[in-house]
């Protein structure tokens, strides 16, 4: 895999795949939506991936939605260090129009996460218990 450029707003050089809501790739032209969250409103499934696919349309690179340890939304993008058709400005100034534009649904989020995130992890160590006792 090739070196990969910038990220904003996450501090980790990559969401954890548990916390990671949904992504997509303009490398692969695939978008990816995490099945712990497939219980989202059917019109909140479809702002995600709009979202997800207009960014790397527009920006390029790689662009993930998830939230951090507290449960607040953060979102991260990257491109291989070989992409110079990668916009650094457009995707903070994007990301602050997502924020702007999409303040209530980005609100929502949180609060919903903050609300199964005792499920999620629940469900995580029963799953990492099933694997150890196999």
């Amino acid at each position: 895999m090739e070196e990969t450029g910038r990220s904003y707003y996450s501090n980790e050089d990559e969401l954890p795949a548990d916390r990671t809501l949904c992504a997509a790739s303009a490398y692969e032209e695939k978008y990816y939506l995490n099945p712990a969250f497939g219980k989202l409103p059917p019109d909140v499934l479809k702002e995600l991936r709009i979202i997800s696919i207009l960014f790397t349309e527009e920006i390029g690179g790689v662009f993930a939605i998830g939230f951090d340890e507290k449960g607040n939304l953060v979102f991260h993008t990257e491109s291989r260090a070989s992409d110079y058709s990668y916009d650094e400005i457009g995707a903070e100034l994007m990301i602050r129009e997502i924020q702007k534009n999409r303040a209530d649904l980005l609100r929502s989020l949180e609060l919903f996460y903050r609300l199964i995130r005792n499920d999620l992890i629940s469900a995580g160590d029963e799953e990492t218990a099933d694997n150890t006792t196999t």
